[in-house]
């Protein structure tokens, strides 16, 4: 026998086949791994994708389980919701996925005026390949988190710039109008007291809109979206400021101060429009002042909450504007001044000092358009044209800052904002 072995140990015939019979276990075994990890990975997405599901539209705004907690007198966990977390996460799978599914575990529930949902999920995926080294399945397990407030207390301070510059055409087949029918080839409406024949009147008889009428009317689309998208009376107040009806008297326009009569806002909002001027040049044009309106509107907000309840609301100021600030300010403007004249983009430390209270700025940044046939503009504005929409968005608090173009719709960015600040359920993990 001992001889036998030795002559097998020394002979080479057949070795190959031997030793490839050998090897084919690891490398089998290394393809069943990358083959069976590939499928579980995909799974795992699959099932990580309707877990987001699950817990986003467990808690959207008219599912059963928010409709249960706007009845709920106190926290507590929302059975209607857990049931709906359950049926959307089977309703985003395949058949075949939910076979795999072991557990299914939602938790909604409100807590501190907030519905939250957390689902986790645990699945088991059978292995093909793997099975040859005695791996027969593959575990996984996820989670995903939601939220979204509902006993959610918010005032919202609209500041609307109704200066001469808000008198430029709303689109630009409106300036081109009012370029195309002014012996000066101006784009603004300019409303001059003095002068029955103004622009702003030769607009009104032309039909152009103006900018300033797009402001308007998207603000009162504002009070009605408010007001139907509130669970319950006084959610939300708004309170509505211009920067004044007449340049002989620049300051901060009360057109109603803050309030939860969103309806009586609306009626209110019809005042807004353009600041009058006596005649062209008055003041030499610095009636646009961010700084003053600014700090003045500081002063009207009261201590700033987390939205929790009615004495203890969040607080937002709207800020819509073309971003260009005009005042006189020879000494702590960021441009270069003439005679004492300031035209900047906005500052934006006036804009920190809101936002260090805990005051959140949400900023509508209507495009400064270009006027190459301005000489006014070539000088003065065009060299720091590019700085104006980055200092609006510096401005704004986090993920608040919308640009809105002449193409676009001013109402729609406005109830975006809106909805983005009391709406969207959120991931959260």
């Amino acid at each position: 026998m001992l001889a036998f072995l030795h002559r097998f140990g020394r002979s080479r015939s057949g070795n190959f086949a031997t030793m490839a019979a050998i090897l084919m276990i690891p490398v089998v075994a290394c393809a069943g791994v990358a083959l069976d990890l590939a499928d579980a990975y995909s799974l795992k997405s699959r099932l990580e994708d309707a877990a987001d599901a699950a817990a986003v539209g467990a808690i959207a705004k008219m599912s059963p389980g928010v409709q249960a907690a706007l009845q709920m007198t106190g926290d507590g966990p929302i059975n209607a919701g857990n049931d709906d977390a359950s049926m959307l996460f089977r309703a985003n799978l395949t058949g075949t996925d939910i076979d795999k599914v072991l557990k299914f575990t939602p938790n909604v529930r409100k807590t501190s005026g907030e519905v939250v949902a957390d689902v986790v999920f645990n699945a088991s995926m059978p292995t093909t390949l793997l099975r040859i080294i005695g791996i027969n399945e593959v575990n996984l397990s996820g989670t995903a988190s939601a939220s979204i407030r509902t006993d959610f207390f918010a005032d919202f301070y609209m500041l609307l710039d109704n200066t001469p510059s808000m008198g430029i055409g709303a689109t630009p087949a409106d300036v081109k109008q009012m370029v195309d029918n002014t012996s000066d080839k101006c784009a603004f409406a300019c409303h001059e007291t003095k002068n029955p024949n103004n622009y702003y009147n030769l607009a009104k008889k032309l039909g152009v809109t103006m900018r300033i009428d797009v402001v308007r009317q998207a603000t009162q689309a504002l009070m009605d979206t408010a007001r139907t998208t509130q669970q319950f009376s006084n959610q939300f107040r708004a309170g509505i400021y211009t920067f004044g009806q007449s340049a002989t008297d620049t300051k901060l326009d009360e057109i109603t101060p803050i309030t939860a009569d969103l309806s009586g806002a609306k009626v209110k909002a019809a005042q807004i429009d353009l600041m009058t001027i006596p005649s062209q040049g008055y003041n030499n044009d610095q009636m646009t002042s961010f700084d003053d309106a600014f700090t003045k509107l500081n002063a009207k907000i009261d201590t700033p909450g987390t939205g929790t309840s009615n004495t203890n609301r969040a607080k937002y100021v709207f800020f819509v504007a073309d971003g260009v600030g005009d005042s006189y300010k020879p000494n702590t403007c960021t441009k270069k001044t003439i005679d004492g004249r300031c035209q900047e983009p906005i500052d934006t430390k006036y804009c920190d000092v809101l936002k260090s209270r805990g005051i959140n700025i949400a900023v509508l940044y209507t495009t400064y358009l270009d006027l190459p046939t301005n000489s006014w503009w070539n000088t003065w504005i065009k060299p720091f044209q590019s700085e104006i929409g980055q200092r609006m968005q510096a401005c704004a608090s986090d993920g608040l800052y919308f640009e809105v173009s002449p193409t676009e719709g001013i109402s729609d960015a406005m109830n975006k904002l809106f909805k983005k600040i009391v709406l969207n359920p959120r991931l959260t993990g």
